[in-house]
């Protein structure tokens, strides 16, 4: 129950911190120099990159239950 407790407020704190006004300059700052664009390629990236490596990831595990199935 802590736990539980204890990341709800964590999570109640970083949205509110997150939720100012003082997050905005830095997004404007990188798109007045071009940069903001090349962030979220790299963000879109990774996140490709994640999403390709559990796909061939759960490929791998059912060729393996296949084989564990076939010798059992």
């Amino acid at each position: 129950m802590i736990r539980i407790t204890s990341t709800l407020l964590f999570c109640f704190v970083a949205i509110s911190l997150c939720a100012q006004s003082a997050a905005e300059p830095p997004a404007d700052f990188l798109r007045s120099i071009g940069k903001l664009y090349v962030v979220v390629a790299v963000i879109v990236v990774v996140f490709l990159g994640i999403i390709f490596y559990l796909w061939r990831l759960d490929r791998r595990m059912t060729d393996l239950e296949n084989q564990i199935d076939d010798h059992a």
